[in-house]
């Protein structure tokens, strides 16, 4: 399921500057239509968390995935304006309740193992970005059409979600049972001031994720004016280092501790940020573009897994949460660096999600697990 979620979202994030180009959309347009599918997936959120708490997140991923993967296509072959917005909002909706029902199933397997590895879960999910991205990139060089290029790409989503999707937990393995949640609804309710700083990363690493996946394209096109097989490859080289830490993350976080690894992850995304900004050539700028898949790669699954432990019950109330601050960030990132594009330009608007990847580094200290109470001797 993740897997499909990477390809999903890449192979329609790496044609942004060709739909706008196709519906001949100006600047500012472009970040109003960007702005349609986080919004819309904020409702997908909320309604596959009211779903996934009564039957189990498996139910929500089985619809959703393939609602996703067949507005991608939609928004392939649509041939005006008002049908791209439809399926962008048909989009929005499958994106905002994959993204919730997989990171649910996600926590719940973590939990089963007891350690770190819902990281790797999230390197699935970059390494069919690469390949979404590298798709786009041959397709465009091959001279295939959006409609073409979406539905094969698409079509082998949908195959590998059918056939993952029988080995999903059901509602009954998923849920834990809990005093908590036994108690009265008063006692139940989940505080927001421990899971804040999570809120707040998750927020602030979406920034810099929507500014490269929704304007990433955009700024390869008219920056640093790249051929069309080379403007997927700033988002192509985000996705493979971002899978490329994913890989080893969950290592690194049982050796260091996430709060150390969120850190470090942040300070790196402010660097790469930098590098986009300051950019003089197309081959630096996908280089930077990699920095900054390096230090925001940590930061989401990270966010999910300590959202898990502040929930043992499994509820989901905590995941859904820092889930909603995913489309909150990508609504600013999308209005922010568009905002300033039209002002300025692309290269100048890659300065706002450098200031916000410098802020993750302060919120680290708020991933770090509670220490387990030392034993009373008497």
């Amino acid at each position: 399921m993740f897997f499909v979620q990477g390809l999903t979202f890449a192979t329609l994030l790496t044609q942004v500057a060709a739909l706008q180009r196709k519906h001949e959309l100006s600047d500012g347009e472009l970040s109003i239509l960007l702005l349609v599918v986080p919004v819309i997936a904020g409702v997908g959120s909320v309604a596959a968390g009211e779903v996934a708490k009564r039957y189990g997140s498996r139910v929500v991923l089985r619809v959703a995935q393939p609602v996703a993967c067949l507005a991608v296509v939609l928004a392939g072959l649509a041939a005006n304006v008002p049908t791209l917005v439809a399926a962008n909002v048909l989009f929005g909706i499958g994106l905002g309740s994959v993204d919730a029902g997989m990171n649910m199933q996600a926590v719940a397997v973590e939990r089963r193992y007891g350690r770190a590895v819902l990281t790797g879960f999230h390197a699935l999910w970059s390494a069919a970005a690469v390949l979404g991205a590298v798709w786009a990139s041959v397709a465009g060089g091959m001279g295939l059409g959006l409609g073409v290029t979406f539905a094969i790409a698409m079509a082998v989503g949908v195959l590998v979600s059918a056939a993952a999707a029988g080995g999903l937990f059901g509602a009954a393995e998923e849920h834990v049972a809990s005093p908590a949640r036994e108690e009265s609804p008063k006692a139940a309710r989940f505080p927001w001031r421990p899971i804040l700083p999570l809120c707040l990363a998750m927020a602030f690493l979406y920034v810099g994720d929507a500014s490269i996946s929704n304007f990433g394209s955009v700024y390869m096109e008219k920056i640093m004016h790249a051929a069309p097989a080379v403007v997927p490859l700033a988002l192509a080289a985000y996705q493979a280092t971002t899978f490329l830490v994913r890989v080893g993350g969950d290592l690194a976080v049982r050796r260091y501790g996430p709060a150390a690894i969120v850190r470090i992850g942040g300070a790196l995304a402010t660097l790469g940020f930098a590098g986009i900004v300051a950019a003089p050539n197309e081959t630096l700028a996908i280089a930077a573009f990699g920095v900054a898949g390096v230090g925001l790669s940590v930061v989401a699954p990270q966010s999910f897994s300590a959202a898990g432990r502040l929930d043992p019950a499994g509820t989901g109330v905590a995941i859904a949460r820092v889930n909603m601050f995913n489309y909150v960030g990508f609504i600013v990132g999308a209005a922010l660096v568009g905002g300033i594009a039209e002002a300025a330009d692309y290269q100048v608007a890659f300065a706002a999600p450098l200031v916000l990847a410098a802020a993750i580094v302060l919120l680290a200290r708020g991933f770090q697990p509670a220490a387990a109470p030392r034993p009373v001797r008497i």
